[in-house]
């Protein structure tokens, strides 16, 4: 039988995720109920708007797609000889990635848990967990640093026409303010050992007390090996790796214009990319699943900001939504099955 410690280790955290999305979903409930009774005029959208806006988000996540399998081409120290890891195929990454995001989108945790399901993936097709671990890494690090760097292309269209609003400004500078905190700390794990093993014997003492196998010195060793894999990840490639994320960002920012130009709306590009920013910097705070709630809110309320009818910014926020947020939810449940009958028949060999 279970002891009261051991249940509270194993649901406690559980427990306090579901609490605090509960408490995120009321807080947004509003905004999100708003954005959902507009459905019925989705059917004023031609069906080339909703062919245009897949084709983007399919450009979107084959970027990443791509920039993943970068980040695992096979390195010395990946297995006992580099070529006995094989390269992960096209279908193995999209299947992970896209499990992953429909998971991120529906279970608390956001992100980390979207990353484990993409992990576990990539660990069953044959990767090792160690690289994946710190591929995976590396892509977020990198994407997360484009987000960052988006608004200094708006920086001469803004400079040349009227400055953005003063509710605009404050909401750029708070996700600029968690993008570079993010990225901060990734790159100074990257660039100073030192912090890492620090933390690392820190992280290694306090789980060390309650799984006595970690230790400081092991935690430290493995972030120590994961940080060298993640620097290596994209050696020699950086360009390419930095296009790929940008591309990433771009056709997802390119839905959202194209969400707006359904319903006739043709607002000034720098402001919409703004507004975009904030937007997906929301989605990072993992208070909800996928920043459920936080983003339609968010990004209604900076649509009518820069001047878009608050009705169009209602109704092309959902368009928008139901194509980069809902639509991958059951393509992801459906690769994640795909996967698991591929995995079986290979099994069954």
């Amino acid at each position: 039988m279970a002891t009261p410690a051991a249940l509270v280790r194993r649901w406690g955290g559980r427990a306090v995720a579901l609490v605090v999305t509960g408490v995120g979903l009321y807080v947004v409930a509003p905004g999100l109920l708003s954005v959902f009774g507009s459905w019925p005029r989705l059917a004023e959208v031609q069906l080339r708007w909703f062919v245009l806006l897949a084709l983007l988000q399919t450009a979107s996540f084959a970027s990443l797609w791509w920039l993943t399998r970068l980040a695992l081409e096979p390195h010395p120290g990946d297995g006992d000889d580099a070529g006995e890891v094989r390269r992960v195929g096209w279908g193995t990454v999209a299947s992970a990635q896209l499990a992953g995001s429909a998971a991120s989108k529906v279970v608390p945790g956001g992100a980390a848990t979207g990353g484990a399901v993409q992990g576990k993936l990539l660990i069953q097709a044959g990767q090792p967990g160690a690289a994946v671990a710190s591929a995976l890494a590396g892509v977020a690090l990198i994407t997360t640093a484009v987000l960052l760097l988006l608004p200094v292309l708006t920086i001469p269209a803004l400079l040349i026409g009227p400055p953005p609003e003063e509710q605009l400004r404050l909401g750029l500078l708070v996700s600029l303010i968690v993008a570079v905190v993010i990225v901060g700390v990734g790159v100074t794990v990257l660039t100073w050992p030192r912090v890492l093993t620090v933390t690392g014997r820190l992280v290694g003492y306090v789980l060390h007390k309650v799984r006595p196998s970690i230790t400081g010195d092991s935690m430290a060793a493995l972030l120590t090996a994961q940080r060298t894999r993640v620097a290596a990840a994209f050696q020699g490639r950086w360009w390419l790796a930095v296009f790929l994320a940008a591309a990433n960002r771009m056709f997802d920012y390119a839905a959202l214009v194209a969400a707006l130009a359904a319903f006739g709306v043709h607002a000034r590009p720098s402001e919409v990319l703004l507004a975009y920013v904030v937007a997906q910097a929301l989605a990072i705070v993992p208070i909800t699943p996928g920043g459920l709630g936080f983003v339609e809110s968010g990004l209604t309320a900076l649509l009518v900001v820069i001047g878009v009818p608050v009705d169009v910014s209602v109704i092309a926020t959902l368009l928008y939504r139901l194509v980069s947020f809902w639509l991958p939810i059951p393509i992801g449940v459906l690769a994640w099955a795909g996967w698991r009958v591929h995995l079986g028949r290979i099994q069954s060999r």
